[in-house]
């Protein structure tokens, strides 16, 4: 049986967006809040958006920062898998899934880091991106858009 998946309306930069999966976790984990609901991933520079309820201090995006680059330094594995929708639900948040979306989903792995469902292009180990660097950010209305690059 062939699976059938969705297709994807863009070729991504594979580190950066395999580091876009580092911070969302990266976020998750720090401030409790979602992963980005709006990101804009290129080989130059990306974007992405939290909703918080304040502002990281300086310190924080430090932390940031140097939390992605830990975990790209640990060499991880990155993999996929197809699972079936319902089988997905169990392991990842699917609140971002267009209402088409296919039967079975592919779930993309950072070692035992990360997990999420996602049609992307990825590197095959972190050991592939480099240094992830945090260009500027700012916060509006519960907002904070944090633009980065790596090297």
């Amino acid at each position: 049986m062939e699976l059938e998946l969705n297709g994807h309306n863009k070729q991504e930069y594979p580190p950066m967006h395999t580091t876009e999966h580092i911070l969302n976790q990266t976020m998750v984990r720090m401030f409790g809040c979602a992963r980005s609901k709006n990101t804009h991933i290129e080989r130059k520079k990306s974007k992405a958006d939290y909703f918080l309820s304040q502002s990281p201090t300086p310190e924080q995006v430090q932390a940031i920062e140097a939390g992605v680059n830990e975990i790209i330094g640990r060499h991880l594995p990155v993999s996929e898998e197809f699972l079936p929708v319902s089988a997905a639900a169990e392991i990842v948040d699917l609140s971002k899934l267009p209402d088409n979306v296919s039967e079975t989903l592919r779930i993309v792995r950072v070692g035992d880091y990360d997990v999420c469902a996602c049609i992307g292009s990825h590197v095959g180990n972190t050991s592939e991106i480099g240094r992830f660097e945090i260009i500027s950010h700012d916060f509006s209305d519960g907002r904070w858009r944090v633009r980065f690059k790596l090297w």
